[in-house]
């Protein structure tokens, strides 16, 4: 029989959170009467709304006719790349990015995955502390942890991100030659980069020949006009960064599936070859391209009125944030994010985060997440998704005043 990928062995026993669902299990088997509220885990609950769901049943009603038929589209249709390089990339000479440097995908978290794999199990990686879990977990599989030891940085490298740094990283401690995992608005801290700490990191990856993988993904939840959008509004940034994103969080689309990668047509390796034309192989090679009906749900996302109603829908996560966050600096609890993004980030100074999130679960009702999950920075923090039904996060809100 076949021995087992040793790279499984390396990986935590079970992703971050699955556990959370099956300690929620527990604690409903044991208290069968409790209704748990869950802001716990990112996963968007409100209903696409009309103008963005009337494009999904065309974009599938159009596939049931002869003219409207259209099988595999490997790197996207044409025509949706166009639209986001015109919504999401225009400056004043028009769309920054010509629509071979877009790549549609079925998320921004599955192109993590085959970025991974494009840049395989030898580069050097680091990752803000706390995290996504997929940048290092995805990092693990490939062999990536532990691959240069020996380096000075003992495999993948955790770079603290917390109130006395501004949640934000000493960049000398980047990698020489590799790669960095960079998440505006973070999950799970909520902060948001500003311009200067953007610039000082697109000048340190030019100067160190490191390239950013930019997960832009909670983008549209920006509401401060001075914080950029798009790693790609800082000069510089096209000779050092991809940037991954999706429709899951701003248009409801978690179940749907949709994203994209702009790879830019001049981004290269030390030898000169291009970036771009390694990813489009890649690509082409493992994923025969997103679903049609959910690219054509896209186009009306990014119509005038499918614009209009991702800002409503964001605008609803937020309002639910500023709830969230207002109980909770109420009762003395230091909290950051929820303006420009769904989630909060509080601190229990001196506790285990998953001591903290039990006490949670057990006074309240109410499903966290430990922020030490995202890394070991994120002890004694718990972070809060905005994620849900309003009356629910109101009586959520009501039942954390019992801590």
């Amino acid at each position: 029989m076949l021995k087992r990928n040793p790279c499984m062995a390396n990986i935590k026993a079970g992703y971050l959170f699955p556990e959370i669902a099956k300690r929620r299990r527990e604690y409903e088997a044991a208290h069968p009467e409790a209704r748990v509220i869950s802001l716990g885990v990112g996963n968007t609950t409100e209903p696409l709304l009309p103008h963005i769901d009337a494009g999904l049943v065309e974009g599938a009603r159009r596939l049931g006719t002869a003219e409207g038929y259209s099988g595999y589209q490997d790197e996207g249709l044409l025509s949706l790349r166009e639209k986001i390089s015109q919504v999401f990339y225009r400056n004043a000479a028009g769309p920054a990015f010509g629509a071979d440097e877009l790549f549609i995908s079925d998320g921004a978290k599955c192109d993590i995955g085959r970025l991974q794999l494009l840049f395989g199990a030898k580069v050097r990686a680091a990752v803000q502390d706390p995290s996504y879990p997929v940048y290092v977990d995805g990092s693990v599989l490939i062999g990536a942890a532990g691959a240069w030891e020996g380096s000075g940085y003992g495999g993948i490298s955790y770079l603290p991100c917390t109130a006395e740094n501004n949640y934000f990283p000493d960049l000398s401690k980047l990698p020489v030659n590799g790669l960095f995992y960079f998440c505006s608005p973070n999950n799970p801290t909520g902060a948001t980069a500003n311009r200067e700490q953007l610039e000082a990191l697109v000048k340190t990856a030019l100067e160190k020949g490191v390239l950013i993988v930019y997960d832009a993904a909670y983008a549209e939840y920006i509401r401060d006009p001075a914080l950029p959008k798009s790693i790609f509004e800082i000069e510089g940034a096209r000779d050092c960064a991809i940037e991954v994103n999706s429709f899951s969080k701003p248009a409801g689309f978690t179940g749907v599936r949709l994203g994209w990668t702009v790879v830019p047509r001049g981004l290269k390796y030390a030898d000169g070859e291009s970036v771009n034309a390694d990813w489009a192989r890649v690509a082409g090679t493992i994923f025969n391209g997103a679903s049609n009906i959910a690219q054509a749900g896209a186009l009306a996302a990014l119509d005038e009125q499918g614009i209009a109603e991702m800002r409503e829908l964001c605008d609803f996560y937020l309002g639910n944030a500023a709830l969230i966050r207002g109980c909770l600096q109420k009762l003395g609890i230091s909290c950051v994010g929820g303006d420009n993004s769904p989630y909060v980030w509080a601190h229990f100074p001196g506790r285990d985060s998953w001591d903290v999130f039990g006490e949670i679960l057990e006074k309240c009702q109410v499903l966290s997440t430990p922020g030490a999950g995202f890394g070991p920075a994120g002890q004694s923090f718990i972070r809060f998704s905005a994620f849900g039904h309003r009356q629910d996060v109101e009586e959520a809100v009501k039942r954390l005043s019992k801590l």
